[in-house]
Order: C-alpha cells, then sequence, then structure tokens
C-alpha cells in the first residue's frame, strides 16, 4: 500500500510539473522587434562598392558606384497564416549601398511565429501623390529622399543604380538605371512597382517575443545581377542610360526577382 502511495505521489507531482512547464510561447498583446536586413549581392558575390568588378549576361564589364532602392508596404506572416501589416505612414525606407547598414527595423510587432514576408520595391500611388508636408523622413525629396524624386507626374525612383563601363557609350563612361513610375498622377504613365511575397528556409521561423533583448533577423539576398539579367538580358553599350522611358519595364521585369530569404537569425 505504501508503494502505491508512493507511486501515486510521483505521478502527481510529474503531471504538475507537466502543466507548469507547459507555458504559451507568448501571450495575446505581447509585442516585440524585427529587423529586415538587406544583403546586397551581385550574382554568388558580396557587392563591393567602386571596386567590385562585374560582368553582365550580354559579356560586358561593369562597377557599381550606387546602388539605392525604396522598400514599402511591409507585411509579415505568421506560421498560423494570420499577418501583420506594418502601419502605412512607418512601412517607407530608402535601403543605400552607401550607408553603413542596410537593416530595417520594425518595433511593436506583434508577437508570433513569422515564416512569411511581402513587401513592394518602390512607392505606392497614394503616397506618390500625398501633399510634400506628408512625405517626410526617407521621402523627402529635399531630404533623406534627394535625388530619388522626379516630379509630380513621375514620383519617385525606385531603383537607381549606376557605374562605370567600358561599354557605356556617355561621355564619362557610366550606365544610370533610375527605374520608377506609379501609373501616374494627372496622366497615365508606366507602373514599375513591384511586389515580393517571400518565405523563410523550411524549418525556420523568426520567433517575435515580448522580453527579448534583441529581436530576430530576416536575412533578404538583394542580386543586383538581376538588374541587368533577367528576361531581357540588358545591354550597356545599348541601354546606357535608362529613366523614365518604356525600355525602363524591362529592367524592373528583371530585378522582380532579385530578392530571396537567405536565413534567420533569432539570437
Amino acid at each position: 500500500m505504501k508503494m502505491f502511495y508512493s507511486l501515486l505521489i510521483t505521478l502527481v507531482t510529474f503531471t504538475t510539473a507537466c502543466k507548469k512547464e507547459a507555458q504559451p510561447e507568448f501571450l495575446p498583446g505581447d509585442k516585440g522587434e524585427l529587423v529586415v536586413e538587406f544583403d546586397n549581392i551581385v550574382g554568388g558575390t558580396d557587392l563591393q562598392l567602386n571596386t567590385g568588378v562585374y560582368t553582365n549576361a550580354s559579356g560586358e564589364q561593369f562597377k557599381i558606384s550606387m546602388l539605392n532602392y525604396f522598400i514599402s508596404n511591409i507585411v509579415l506572416t505568421n506560421e498560423d497564416g494570420t499577418t501583420y501589416t506594418v502601419p502605412r505612414d512607418s512601412s517607407y525606407f530608402l535601403i543605400k549601398e552607401e550607408n553603413p547598414t542596410q537593416e530595417i527595423e520594425l518595433t511593436n510587432v506583434p508577437a508570433g511565429n513569422y515564416t512569411g514576408i511581402s513587401f513592394l520595391l518602390g512607392i505606392d500611388s497614394t503616397k506618390n501623390t500625398a501633399p510634400v508636408g506628408e512625405r517626410t523622413g526617407c521621402l523627402d525629396p529635399a531630404g533623406d529622399g534627394a535625388g530619388m524624386y522626379w516630379t509630380w507626374n513621375s514620383g519617385y525612383i525606385f531603383l537607381k543604380m549606376e557605374g562605370p563601363a567600358d561599354a557605356a557609350t556617355s561621355a564619362d563612361k557610366k550606365f544610370r538605371y533610375h527605374i520608377g513610375g506609379f501609373g501616374g498622377y494627372s496622366s497615365t504613365t508606366i507602373n514599375n512597382i513591384k511586389k515580393f511575397n517571400l518565405t523563410v528556409p523550411t524549418g525556420s521561423k523568426a520567433e517575435v517575443r515580448k522580453d527579448k533583448t534583441h529581436g530576430p533577423v530576416i536575412h533578404i539576398l538583394a542580386d543586383a545581377s538581376k538588374v541587368m539579367n533577367g528576361a531581357t538580358n540588358v545591354s550597356i553599350a545599348a541601354n546606357t542610360t535608362v529613366m523614365f522611358n518604356p525600355y525602363s519595364v524591362n529592367i524592373a521585369n528583371n530585378y522582380a526577382s532579385m530578392f530571396s530569404v537567405d536565413h534567420v537569425h533569432n539570437d
């Protein structure tokens, strides 16, 4: 009988301990941080401004002296299929390779296990046509967004890539690809806004928690070679300068495949 009670007490203790350990990973209302890091590469190598020498699909060698692009309208997808949309006014970012970091820090993100992320390369028509006073931060044409805006009808330059190339026909032997176009304000224009829907590698997830000192990092590769290589292999000799013209659609269609999630950090 004593042995029976002893076994019973052990079982009850074990069961109670299991119940205490089975706490939820997070509670409703918990929020934390999440970082999205853009790692600019060219093919399989790291992008080196001004020094790296690369070859496009047309066999032309070139260097990159500038790579800027706008990321906006970020939406995160949880493992259960629910989504979190970053508030619109807090969802515009200008990535510059020349800057010390190419990270986007998202705050007040609902706790969860995120397995997907979507965003635009470009600026939506709403913000393109908003009053100047509402376009602040990286969208301020006279401030952080200097050099990344054309006019009211043309709007923002979504992606700007420049660099020297022997094949360039310009006087300074540089190619310039300034790609934009949101559909137009007062008249219809080209629309080069591109949406990306990315998933993290199988078995990975970005674990956003309330009490984490550092939020998870979604590490995204941005392959600049896609600007020239893709459905249309862009020749620098034939297209040294591409800005607000119909050919820009070919370049935008090329870079529609430039992003992929490489891995996730949760430390």
